[in-house]
Parts: structure tokens; C-alpha cells; sequence
């Protein structure tokens, strides 16, 4: 179950990022953010945030031209 969704239409990078790591910093480890974005750099941008962050990506999906990410937050910054 997702905890927050965080709708980052529009937005070009860094900005998904930004506000997804603020996002997940306020969560709190255990929780579950959805990030909808439509960057088209966003799937290599937010996998490389998870490895890099140790969150885990738990689900990608793209439809047209909008990217869902599902992430578990792991730790806080």
C-alpha cells in the first residue's frame, strides 16, 4: 500500500529527484512513495537515486508518456 504519491508531471530533472528525496526524508524508513513523473531521463535518473541512496525500487511502469515509480523508503537522510 502506498503511503504518499508524489506527482512530479512536468517537472524536468533534478527537480523529480529533489522532491522525491524530500519526500522520502519526511516518510520515514518502511513507508511507500509513488513518484508520477514524465521526465523521459526519469527511469535511468531514479534507479540510479535508489542505488545510490540504498531505497529500493520496488516497481517501474511506463504508460505513454508517464512514468510511475513505486519506492520504499529504507533509511532517512
Amino acid at each position: 500500500m502506498v503511503d504518499e504519491v508524489l506527482d512530479a508531471r512536468g517537472l524536468n530533472c533534478p527537480l523529480p529527484i529533489l522532491k522525491t528525496k524530500k519526500s522520502l526524508n519526511l516518510l520515514g524508513s518502511g513507508k511507500i512513495l509513488e513518484v508520477i513523473a514524465t521526465d523521459p531521463n526519469s527511469e535511468k535518473d531514479f534507479k540510479a537515486f535508489c542505488d545510490s541512496t540504498l531505497h529500493e525500487l520496488v516497481n517501474f511502469t511506463q504508460e505513454g508518456e508517464e512514468y510511475r515509480f513505486i519506492i520504499l523508503c529504507k533509511n532517512k537522510f
